[in-house]
């Protein structure tokens, strides 16, 4: 049967807008990753205030997308949106902090006994080849190294645990945890190694993909526990305009 015209012109129409959402969609992506980049590593300073076309100079990354990714980045409580003030980067409340490293753990637990009961063989693979790139160059890695393998570790156990619901809660959990290690590692005494964090990461992944349940929870509090004994060292150590960058330096630079 011959297509109506009238059919064939709709179709011709659509793909454009398609094409156009597909392509919003990855820019917003690429916005919210580069933002959260940067504030992890406190490019982006907690306590600073910007506007969104400061954002887009930093991100190279258009208005609407930028914006988009601010909203999410609120939503996570990693940006406030102070009216008639522009944007405000989340201070670091240590104390606050500590009570939603709770939250993850029991999070943690949950998605980590989805994943090592449900991963496919496929993911399971990517996750012993995983554990054993990071011990060859366990090494050689920098703070920022291994945070970019920190964040594959997360999507890849999120996708074993199969729970969309455990990916927009999490995610906000580990940005900021994974900024508290970025200061601690890099403003503390004594934290120039990462041995105890890549072994505590080692032990969650090896025994997610050899689907030992027990000890991959057991491994997922020990992880949870080494971040909380980072807090000690914090509270005693870091000047409080680290924290805050509204906060006058107690010792000038």
């Amino acid at each position: 049967m011959a297509r109506a015209p009238g059919n064939t012109r709709q179709t011709e129409d659509a793909e454009p807008d398609q094409a156009k959402r597909r392509n919003s969609v990855n820019l917003f992506e690429l916005a919210y990753e580069r933002l959260e980049d940067l504030i992890v590593r406190c490019e982006l300073s907690p306590g600073r205030f910007l506007s969104i076309q400061d954002l887009q100079t930093l991100t190279g990354i258009s208005r609407t997308p930028v914006h988009q990714a601010v909203g999410r980045l609120a939503e996570d409580t990693l940006i406030h949106i102070r009216p008639r003030h522009g944007l405000q980067i989340a201070p670091i409340d240590l104390a606050r902090e500590r009570v939603l490293l709770r939250l993850r753990r029991d999070l943690e637990r949950f998605v980590i006994k989805l994943a090592a009961e449900n991963a496919s063989p496929a993911q399971r693979n990517q996750m012993l080849h995983l554990a054993k790139v990071i011990r060859e160059r366990r090494a050689t890695l920098s703070i920022d190294d291994f945070n970019t393998f920190d964040r594959r570790i997360d999507t890849l156990i999120l996708a074993a645990g199969n729970e969309p619901f455990l990916v927009h809660t999490l995610r906000p959990l580990h940005t900021i945890f994974r900024r508290i290690g970025w200061i601690h590692h890099n403003h503390t005494s004594g934290s120039f190694s990462l041995d105890g964090t890549v072994d505590h990461h080692l032990a969650v992944l090896n025994a997610v993909a050899n689907r030992h349940v027990e000890q991959a929870v057991e491994a997922s509090d020990a992880l949870i526990e080494f971040v909380n004994s980072m807090f000690d060292v914090m509270e005693k150590e870091i000047d409080p305009s680290l924290l805050d960058c509204s906060i006058e330096p107690l010792i000038p630079e």
